[in-house]
């Protein structure tokens, strides 16, 4: 069965045909680093960490981009208010991002780049869009030019005349249209700056994206990948100011996760009930947290609730009963002599049966859109079986039994 992804540009699923044969290059938004990474964070993390590990389950060798986002206003405007530079701000949550993610268990991505590492790769990407005519400098800022790109919107199926007609962009007369956004921002008093063809100044956000992969990805790659937040404006202007650039597809596959939702309502800092990752993990086990994130499909909302993280906990909790009956089961034990499937019977057929089920059903589910909550489930149902049948005397006296489970 081919792996099928399905790709918010077409909205639809469509078979995994990468760039290059055996290889995957796949970039994903990281966090901006101004503030202590929560449960949503935790959701997208865990989302692509899997991806990562079942492309290279089939196969492929997998270059995984995830960059920090480590100059914006945000991390300004806390740096203003605690009186300290804004790198102070970003390191701090830079080093705090990566116990969180150590502690969930991810695998670190193949390379981790911070936009003030590629503020020279920046600037040339913008040069480039200046000099073809589709980005136009005003008194030290630099702003794209949405009317240039015809198909703008593409991604998130937003027409750009509509856009234009109900835009709440707060008016500023520079801009060609509300709409424009900017590339790189005229430095102001207490800010982060860098000298720039335009003058002194930092980069906007969406800019830093297409630079940085494109600089460890190359200007086509196989993979985007972030929250389903980020479709708007962030994705679509990525795909505006690169494809504007090179004149090429920019990706092939575009992957958003869900949103968290907290006891069925939206997670938000008005209504208080953001989970930040390091509180989790002082409550719940990282495996069971991974869990949970991961018992529904990507694309839909989870809700996390106390009765949600009781249930991933007591899943855990199935899971190693059952890892630990087979190790007491095997332990001390000669090696087991081989496997005759043929000779089995009663339990031991039962778990011969269903093993070889379970492996063929999980990698069907994980090649269908990557569909977690359908391959947990038939690890659940395996996972109830064994510990049945590990309390089963007879079984475990059954010369087959360690044969099966070594």
């Amino acid at each position: 069965m081919p792996l099928k992804i399905y790709n918010t540009l077409t909205k639809k699923k469509e078979e995994f045909v990468p760039l290059e044969e055996g290889k995957v290059r796949m970039y994903v938004c990281g966090v901006t680093v101004y503030d202590r990474c929560h449960i949503g964070h935790a959701r997208a993390a865990v989302v692509f960490d899997v991806i990562y590990r079942f492309l290279r389950h089939l196969g492929y060798g997998v270059t995984y981009v995830q960059n920090y986002t480590d100059v914006d206003d945000k991390i300004i405007n806390r740096a203003n208010q605690e009186g300290v530079p804004s790198q102070v701000i970003a390191e701090r949550y830079i080093q705090e991002h990566g116990q969180d993610m150590a502690a969930l268990g991810m695998e670190k991505p193949t390379h981790q780049p911070k936009a003030t590492e590629n503020i020279p790769q920046i600037i040339d990407l913008i040069q480039r869009l200046v000099d073809k005519g589709v980005a136009y400098p005003v008194n030290g800022d630099v702003y794209f030019s949405v009317e240039k790109f015809g198909p703008y919107g593409k991604l998130s199926g937003r027409d750009l005349e509509e856009m234009q007609a109900g835009a709440r962009v707060e008016v500023d007369e520079r801009k060609k249209n509300p709409l424009d956004f900017a590339l790189w921002k005229a430095s102001k008093p207490g800010e982060p700056e860098w000298e720039s063809p335009w003058g002194k100044g930092r980069p906007g956000w969406h800019i830093e994206c297409s630079a940085m992969s494109q600089r460890y990805l190359g200007e086509s790659f196989d993979i985007h990948g972030g929250g389903k937040d980020l479709i708007f404006p962030h994705h679509e202007n990525e795909i505006a100011q690169s494809e504007a650039a090179t004149g090429k597809p920019f990706v092939r596959y575009w992957v958003h996760n869900g949103f968290v939702n907290i006891n069925q309502e939206k997670m938000s800092k008005s209504l208080g009930n953001i989970l930040p990752i390091g509180e989790l993990l002082r409550e719940h086990h990282p495996e069971a947290l991974r869990l949970f994130l991961l018992s529904s499909h990507y694309r839909s909302p989870v809700d996390f609730s106390p009765q949600h993280m009781a249930e991933a906990n007591a899943n855990l909790d199935r899971f190693y009963s059952a890892l630990l009956g087979i190790e007491e089961l095997l332990s001390g034990k000669a090696e087991a002599s081989p496997l005759n499937p043929a000779s089995l019977k009663g339990a031991a057929k039962e778990v011969f049966e269903k093993t070889s089920k379970t492996r063929e059903s999980f990698e069907e589910a994980m090649r269908d859109d990557f569909n977690t909550a359908l391959a947990l489930g038939y690890l659940h149902d395996l996972t109830r079986l064994l510990n049945r049948v590990l309390a089963d005397k007879g079984f475990r006296k059954d010369p087959a039994a360690a044969a099966l489970l070594a």
